[in-house]
């Protein structure tokens, strides 16, 4: 851009001096994560965050199904970003979740957490090495026409206290909650075979303590090693896993990049996606580790202070747990 300036000068013909500004070039953001064919960066949720945290989002079709979906990634290597999982037993929205924090502390995003009935959560609940709720311990399968009792290991995404993730098959061993094991492959449960024994320091082999000071179960598995190994039948728990509907899951790539994200569902079209898609799509997130969280009508993700996927339900669900990522 160019400006006349005009000098008068005493006595002396006017003078034109002609100044070159040069244009004002905004600063280059670059992407946490390669974005795959269809993500781009939301020009909606998250656009104040600071440096280490983005917000993408999908609308497009993928593996076939019309599908919308958002992610939250934030460098796990950042001290200024904490993961934070609650837990509240009489049941909140995420929401609700998200505004509770947000009274104290500047919040990016809150989604749904893992499995829970009643008041009672099934997944792992642990933030600042105070585990609030295990995975759950024992459940309940028939065999030879028995109700008999099954101890599965399932999967759970922690942080160490350097803020490496981690994903793992754990087992809150002993008659406590505080001792996590996790294991390099699950417990080989399946239905209608016999048991296997509890887990301990020592079975299923290979075993180690879990250390993570924060944490959150979910199931199952759905990347181990950068490899698609969805063990839903060892965990015990295939329940629609191979129906389209809403579903939540984190994970993290091997930058150190942890990415949550939430797919909507039972709003035609977004029907959702099934188990091994949503495998498929954390993949393509660049995701080397990653779990399934509790999905259907407990699937909401809030940014920023707004929702994003509309919930299965038509209104959020109140859960039981809830992951909070933060400014520390």
């Amino acid at each position: 851009m160019c400006v006349a300036v005009v000098l008068n000068i005493a006595c002396k013909k006017s003078t034109t001096v002609t100044t070159t500004i040069p244009p004002v070039i905004p600063p280059t953001v670059t992407n946490l994560i390669t974005l795959p064919a269809g993500w781009k960066v939301s020009t909606t949720f998250g656009t104040s965050f600071p440096t280490g945290v983005q917000v993408y989002q999908f609308d497009s079709v993928f593996m076939g199904q019309t599908t919308k979906a958002y992610c939250l990634a934030y460098d796990s290597k950042n001290t200024n970003i904490e993961f934070k999982p609650v837990m509240n037993t009489a049941g909140n929205t995420p929401t609700n979740f998200y505004n509770t924090e947000a009274s104290t502390s500047t919040v990016y995003g809150c989604i749904n957490g893992g499995f829970f009935g009643g008041n009672q959560s099934y997944a792992l609940v642990k933030y600042n090495n105070v585990v609030a709720a295990a995975n759950i311990k024992a459940v309940t399968r028939v065999y030879n026409g028995n109700n008999t009792s099954y101890y599965p290991t399932r999967a759970a995404f922690g942080i160490t206290s350097t803020g490496t993730p981690s994903v793992a098959w754990i087992y809150n061993v002993g008659t406590g909650n505080d001792l996590i094991y996790s294991y390099p492959a699950p417990s080989p449960n399946l239905i209608n075979t016999a048991p296997q024994a509890v887990p301990t320091a020592t079975f299923p082999s290979g075993g180690s303590i879990w250390n993570t000071t924060s944490g959150i179960g979910g199931s199952p598995m759905l990347i181990k090693n950068n490899t698609i190994n969805i063990t839903d039948n060892e965990e015990l728990i295939v329940i629609d896993n191979t129906i389209s509907r809403a579903r939540s899951a984190i994970g993290y790539n091997d930058n150190g990049i942890v990415l949550v994200v939430a797919v909507e569902g039972g709003n035609p079209p977004y029907n959702g996606i099934n188990l091994a898609n949503l495998a498929s799509l954390m993949k393509s997130l660049t995701c080397t580790d990653a779990i399934n969280l509790d999905g259907g009508g407990s699937t909401s993700f809030v940014i920023g202070g707004q929702k994003t996927v509309r919930p299965s339900d038509g209104i959020e669900r109140d859960v039981v747990s809830a992951v909070i990522i933060k400014r520390k």
